[in-house]
């Protein structure tokens, strides 16, 4: 969801974090993600830190107004606790945009983990709408998780033709309606293992292209153009995770494994199947700091058949829309999708405040299926973290990245890439 997510400048944040922090818990709920295991009944300390008294943004903003310190303990209970937050912000594919955004968050037991639901709505200089919601139920005993997500975009794209080595020459402007329904439901099978599967429903209409804008033909034209695509079918997923904080880690790992299937029986426009595996590793370096060096591997495959073109892995497009920091959204697309990142995330204050990072990341495409591997593209950058809930760990993310051909630009999220 982090196309949307990264609309939620610190702007609208900074007018209403006093209103908004003091009616919920100060673990702040972060728009995307949810408290790890094993936290939900004992929250990690994260007000103090080898002597240091933490900070985040809140603290100054009431501080600026004498205002008193929020408890710092999890109070989240079976009560939702809603928050909402407008604000203007900025993306490559959206340039300026004005955002509405808010969650509730709430426990389905005492002992349950945080479950929540995210939504959001934006009109953007680009004249794209998007109303994404999406949530994470969790049952009393955390034995079953129920994961969501739901979108309606009106969405004007530009996309650049197939395979990494694809010229940003190439431009063709799009344009369409998007509709998404994602139903998946997790069982816990040991330890930090979960398994299961769910129904997926895509829908692109009303598509239409310009053409593109160098007068060659296009690879979509190419590829098969149509005004609909339907994708329809069920997945099969596996996962992994020993992330101390899933909204933002300083160790531990998570694997998240998924096979998708459409079919015409199921309402697809086109039988096909696809895999994606998302890999992530968080190390303290050097040992015993606060630094940590991340890493991610994220691989989306289409094994077998043809999807829509609108379908096919894409910078970007991934669950969270993070791949890619460098390059605009849809920049590089293709039947076979391999990335890898890795961050180098420290400390600016020692009272956590203000952080900083280094990214670097690559990644390759193919064109069509059964072709190889195109030209690596690298992207790198540096960015600014700034704390907006010293409980959670949740940062404001402030990176610029730059990518090949000139690639570059500012991407403002709440939350970590990974």
């Amino acid at each position: 969801m982090r196309p949307y997510l990264t609309l939620s400048l610190f702007t609208g944040i900074l007018l209403l974090s006093i209103t908004v922090f003091a009616q919920q818990s100060p673990q702040g709920i972060p728009l995307k993600k949810i408290m790890p295991e094993g936290q939900q009944n004992k929250p990690a300390d994260t007000t103090s830190v080898k002597g240091s008294s933490q900070k985040d943004l809140p603290d100054v903003i009431r501080k600026l107004f004498h205002g008193k310190a929020t408890s710092e303990v999890d109070s989240i209970t079976t009560k939702p606790q809603i928050s909402v937050v407008p604000a203007i912000g900025y993306t490559l594919v959206s340039r300026l945009a004005l955002v509405l955004s808010g969650n509730v968050a709430f426990r389905t037991g005492p002992n349950s983990r945080v479950s929540t639901i995210v939504g959001s709505t934006s009109y953007t200089q680009n004249k794209q709408f998007t109303l994404p919601i999406q949530t994470n139920i969790w049952s009393k005993d955390n034995q079953w998780d129920f994961v969501g997500d739901y979108r309606f975009l009106k969405y004007p794209q530009d996309t650049y033709g197939l395979g990494s080595s694809s010229n940003i020459s190439n431009v063709d402007p799009m344009d369409y309606f998007f509709v998404r329904f994602y139903e998946i439901v997790l069982r816990h099978i040991s330890g930090n293992f979960y398994a299961g599967g769910g129904y997926i429903f895509d829908d692109h209409f009303n598509i239409s292209q310009s053409g593109n804008t160098n007068a060659k033909v296009s690879d979509y034209t190419l590829y098969g153009p149509s005004d609909r695509t339907v994708s329809s079918g069920f997945t099969f997923n596996g996962l992994y995770d020993s992330r101390d904080n899933a909204i933002n880690p300083s160790k531990g790992g998570y694997i998240n494994l998924e096979f998708r299937t459409s079919t015409k029986f199921t309402g697809s426009a086109s039988n096909w199947e696809s895999i994606v595996l998302d890999m992530r590793k968080y190390y303290n370096f050097p040992e015993g700091s606060d630094n940590i060096l991340a890493l991610w591997s994220y691989d989306w495959i289409i094994l077998s058949g043809k999807p829509g073109y609108l379908d096919l892995p894409s910078t970007g497009w991934d669950a969270n829309s993070a791949t890619g920091r460098g390059y605009i959204q849809g920049r590089f697309r293709g039947t076979q999708m391999v990335y890898a990142e890795s961050e180098y995330r420290f400390k600016l204050t020692s009272n956590g405040l203000l952080g900083g990072v280094v990214f670097l990341n690559a990644e390759s495409l193919s064109a069509a299926q059964g072709t190889k591997l195109q030209a690596i593209q690298p992207a790198y950058g540096p960015g600014l973290r700034i704390k907006l809930n010293k409980v959670s760990k949740t940062n404001i993310t402030v990176d610029y990245g730059f990518g090949s051909q000139g690639s570059n630009g500012l991407f403002i999220d709440v939350g970590e890439a990974f």
